[in-house]
C-alpha cells in the first residue's frame, strides 16, 4: 500500500479513536445532576428531617439528599438558607401572571383555586397551559355552574374577570331556589367539570343565598360518589351565631362520607374560632375527613356587591367604618357604601381581633392558605403577596407562637395531603425527599419578612433567595426569573410520573 494511503488510514483511525474517547470522557465524566443545592438546612415536615444536606436534582425530581459532596451542571449555594418544600396555597384567587410572580416571591410553587373554583373547567385549564410560572389547578365552581344552569352564562373564573364584567355576583339569580330536577341538572354540570379535571367542588354558599340546604347536601352526595372533597365558604351566620354554618357542612360530611375542607376559618368563625376548631377536630377524631385553613390577617376582603353585604344595607354611618375602599385611607359611610355597592368591586373589611388571629395561626393543624385576591387590575389586600412570609417571619420567628417546622407543615405537607386523594400527583409535592418533585423554597429564616400591607398590598416578600418549580428556578437571587413557565396543571386523577 502506498505510504500516503497508509498515512491517511492511520489519520482516520486516530481521528475516530479521539472522537470515541471524547464521547466516553463526556459520558463518564458528566454530572449525574442537572442542579445541586449545597450547604442548605433541609427541612422536611413529613419525615421531620432538619439537618445540613446537599440536594441533587435530575429531570425535575429530587434524585439524592446527602451529606456527601455532589456536583451538577448548575449549583446553588444555600449556606444560611432553609431548603423547604415549595408552598402549596389551596386558596389562591390570584390566577394571573402578576399574582403568580408575587406568590413565587412568597415561596409558593403551587397555587390552587379551591374555594370558588372555575366553570367551565376545560377552557380554564387550557388557557393556562404553557403559560404558568407556578403549578395551578381548580375545583368545579358551584356558584358558576349555578349561573350556567339559570342564565346560560359561562362565567369562567369569577375573581379574575375585568372590572364591570362580574355580572352574576350581584344578580337576582343568586337568590333563586332550585327544584329537585334543577339540582339534578346542576349535579350533572358539576360532574362534567370533574371529568374535565376539576379537583373537587368549590362552594361559596354565602354568595348563593338561594342554595337550599337540600341542594348543598345533594352535591355532597355527588362529591362522595366521585371521591373528591367539598371546599366550602360557609353559609352566612344565622340566629345561632357563627357555629351553625360549621355544623351544617360537618353534618353533611358525616351523613354522606364526603371529604370536607372549610375555607378561611378565621373570617368565618371570628371570635368563635376556638369552638370552630373544636368542631373540626372533634369530627376528625370521629373518623371524618374534615380540614380547615386560615390566613394570617385581621382584615378580610370580598366583592361589595355580593350577598354577603345584604345585611349591611341601611345601617348607620358608623357601621361602615370597618370598610376600606382600595387606594383610599378614608373609611366608608352610608353614602359611599351605597355608591360602591352599585359600582361593584373589591372592598377590605377590617375589625377582627389580633389575639384571636394569632391563636389561629399558632394551631399546627390549621392549614395556611392566602385567599389571595388577583393583582391583575387592582391591589386590594396584602394576603396575596405576604401570607407565607408573614407566618414564617412575624409569627414564627418574631412572635414565637409556632415552631418553624410546624409553620412549614401548614404550608406544605398538610395541603398536599388534602389534595392528593383527588390528584395523586400531589403525593410527590410538599416534601423534600428523594423521588419527590423538585418544588422547593429556599429562604433565610433570619430575614424572611412580609412587606405588603393595606397601603401597599403588592409589595413582594423578602428573604426567598431561590424558588424552584419542577427543578426550574422561578426565583433566583431574590428576583423572579423572566421567560420561564414550568408550572403544570394539577388535575383530578393526574397520577405521578413513574
Amino acid at each position: 500500500m502506498p505510504q500516503s494511503a497508509t498515512s491517511n488510514r492511520n489519520l482516520l483511525l486516530l481521528t475516530a479513536a479521539a472522537a470515541v474517547s471524547a464521547v466516553l470522557f463526556w459520558y463518564l465524566g458528566r454530572s449525574p445532576h442537572d442542579l445541586v443545592i449545597l450547604n442548605g438546612r433541609v427541612m422536611d415536615p413529613e419525615t421531620g428531617l432538619d439537618a445540613p444536606r446537599n440536594v441533587g436534582i435530575l429531570d425535575g425530581t429530587i434524585a439524592v439528599i446527602t451529606d456527601d459532596a455532589i456536583e451538577g451542571l448548575d449549583t446553588l449555594d444555600a449556606a444560611g438558607l432553609v431548603v423547604a418544600p415549595g408552598f402549596i396555597d389551596l386558596h389562591a384567587h390570584g390566577q394571573d401572571p402578576i399574582s403568580a410572580r408575587l406568590q413565587a416571591l412568597d415561596g409558593v410553587t403551587t397555587a390552587l383555586e379551591m374555594e370558588i373554583g372555575v366553570y367551565p373547567v376545560a377552557p380554564w385549564y387550557a388557557s393556562r397551559e404553557g403559560r404558568a410560572l407556578i403549578h395551578f389547578g381548580a375545583t368545579v365552581s358551584h356558584p358558576n355552574a349555578r349561573t350556567k344552569l339559570l342564565a346560560g352564562i359561562d362565567v369562567g373564573h369569577q375573581p379574575t374577570l375585568p372590572p364591570g364584567e362580574n355580572e352574576s355576583m350581584g344578580s337576582d339569580i343568586i337568590y333563586e331556589e332550585l327544584d329537585d330536577a334543577q339540582v339534578a341538572e346542576l349535579a350533572a354540570l358539576m360532574e362534567t367539570g370533574l371529568e374535565e379535571g376539576g379537583l373537587g367542588y368549590g362552594f361559596g354558599i354565602t354568595y348563593t343565598p338561594g342554595a337550599s340546604r337540600t341542594e348543598i347536601f345533594d352535591l355532597f352526595v355527588s362529591a362522595q360518589a366521585y371521591g373528591v372533597p367539598a371546599y366550602v365558604h360557609l353559609r352566612a351566620a344565622d340566629e345561632g351565631g357563627n357555629l351553625g354554618p360549621f355544623q351544617e357542612v360537618i353534618a353533611n360530611a358525616a351523613a354522606t362520607g364526603a371529604s370536607l375542607h372549610i375555607v378561611h376559618l378565621n373570617s368565618s368563625a371570628d371570635e368563635s374560632a376556638m369552638d370552630a376548631v373544636g368542631l373540626v377536630r372533634g369530627a376528625a377524631e370521629q373518623g371524618l375527613d374534615v380540614t380547615t385553613e386560615a390566613y394570617p390577617y385581621t382584615a378580610s376582603s370580598t366583592f361589595i356587591e355580593s350577598a354577603l353585604f345584604d345585611p349591611w344595607v341601611g345601617l348607620a354611618d358608623s357601621a361602615y367604618q370597618r370598610l376600606q375602599w382600595p387606594g383610599q385611607e378614608e373609611r366608608l359611610n352610608a353614602e359611599t357604601f351605597a355608591l360602591y355597592r352599585e359600582e361593584g368591586g373589591w372592598v377590605v373589611i377590617h375589625g377582627r381581633n389580633e389575639a384571636t388571629n394569632e391563636w389561629i395561626v399558632a394551631q399546627p393543624d390549621v392549614i395556611a392558605a392566602s385567599d389571595g385576591i388577583p393583582f391583575s387590575f387592582l391591589s386590594v389586600h396584602p394576603r396575596g403577596a405576604g401570607t407565607f412570609a408573614r407566618i414564617l417571619g412575624h409569627y414564627s420567628r418574631d412572635r414565637g407562637v409556632i415552631s418553624l417546622m410546624d409553620a412549614l407543615a401548614k404550608m406544605t405537607i398538610l395541603p398536599a395531603r388534602r389534595v392528593e386523594g383527588a390528584a395523586p400527583v400531589m403525593a410527590r409535592k410538599g416534601r423534600v425527599q428523594e423521588g419527590a418533585d423538585a418544588d422547593l423554597a429556599l429562604f433565610d429564616p433570619e430575614t424572611v419578612t412580609d412587606m405588603a400591607d393595606y397601603d401597599a398590598p403588592a409589595n413582594p416578600s423578602r428573604g426567598f433567595r431561590f424558588v424552584l418549580v419542577g427543578g426550574t428556578a422561578v426565583v433566583r437571587d431574590g428576583a423572579v426569573v423572566d421567560g420561564v413557565f414550568p408550572g403544570q396543571a394539577i388535575r383530578r386523577g393526574s397520577a405521578p410520573v413513574s
